[in-house]
């Protein structure tokens, strides 16, 4: 028997109409890159507990008691068998404890010097926030005194002594310090940063080895942070610049930069990263975007002033600048 068609009515039984807008938002999956970075971020910004400083320093002091007995009773009795050499071997350890105290002083001096640039700037956030112009005056002469020593920087603090007595506000006053005198300075840190950044992208795209970009990143970024210090005068020896980079990731993870993403790269290229580039190309980008943060984040820390709007650096802007040259445009 011929069975005719058959009409199904799905009207009555169909519910609301979707609005797509009301879907849930997708979960924005955070790359390798900046999982990796998050963590190393978070670790080096973890303060020890009290517990383990105890340790450590009681350790050190161990240590050092038992090697400084072990090379008395060396000594001495070195002397008593053969006087002569004994006695150069008593001179070159004298030589080697006044050297280490000489490297004593310098990462204390170092330590001082960065401790100065982190007062101006806190004393420098107050006067800002309190709109206080005697302290923005303060500040302002204490930062004239800081770069007394440079040579460069002579031209900027001579227009900055003529015009300071102009302002008659606070902001204004350390804007205009921030023109007069730590414009120069701010560019030569935009290029090391730059630099830093083209180097850890090239690295990554071109070389092929296991842990290169690893390696590679690392090392750029801890020169980059010494460099960086020592153009806005902080100096760092080897305790100061562990000092220097805690404090680094201390600021990435307070202000959360340490992520990246097609966002930050279309600058450089437009459109999406991942389907103009190889997996290679892909991430020598996102590494060299990584360290110019780094890099931001270095320039904040060890600027004497924080940064205004005008002068504030651009992420974005940096990691143009530095990789639009190595990847052309798909």
């Amino acid at each position: 028997m011929a069975k005719g068609p058959v009409l199904i009515d799905l009207e009555d039984d169909a519910g609301p109409a979707t609005d797509v807008s009301d879907a849930p938002p997708v979960p924005d999956i955070a790359q390798p890159q900046g999982q990796a970075m998050q963590a190393a971020a978070r670790l080096a910004a973890r303060k020890p507990s009290v517990l383990s400083r105890w340790f450590w320093g009681l350790a050190l002091a161990v240590v050092g008691a038992a090697i400084s007995v072990a090379a008395w009773d060396f000594a001495t009795s070195l002397v008593a068998r053969a006087p002569v050499l004994g006695w150069i071997v008593t001179a070159l350890i004298g030589a080697l404890v006044l050297v280490g105290l000489i490297i004593a002083l310098r990462e204390l001096a170092a330590i001082g010097r960065l401790s100065r640039v982190d007062g101006m700037r806190r004393a420098a956030d107050t006067a800002l926030a309190d709109a206080d112009l005697g302290q923005a005056r303060a500040v302002t002469n204490r930062l004239i005194s800081f770069y007394k020593g440079r040579e460069e920087t002579r031209w900027g603090r001579e227009r900055l002594s003529e015009r300071m007595e102009e302002q008659f506000d606070a902001s204004g006053l350390l804007v205009l310090a921030e023109d007069e005198l730590l414009a120069p300075l701010d560019a030569a840190a935009s290029r090391e940063v730059e630099a830093a950044a083209r180097q850890v992208a090239t690295v990554t795209a071109l070389v092929p080895l296991a842990l290169a970009d690893v390696v590679t990143a690392l090392a750029s970024s801890l020169r980059m942070i010494r460099r960086i210090a020592e153009i806005y005068g902080g100096r760092a020896g080897f305790l100061g610049s562990w000092r220097l980079t805690r404090a680094v990731f201390v600021h990435l993870v307070a202000t959360g930069a340490v992520a990246v993403g097609d966002d930050l790269l279309e600058p450089v290229l437009g459109g999406s990263v991942l389907s103009k580039l190889s997996r290679r190309f892909g991430e020598g980008l996102v590494n060299g975007a990584l360290s110019a943060r780094v890099g931001v984040a270095a320039m904040e820390v060890c600027r004497p002033l924080p940064f205004s709007e005008r002068h504030k650096p651009s992420t974005r802007g940096m990691v143009k600048r530095a990789l639009s040259g190595l990847f052309s445009k798909g």
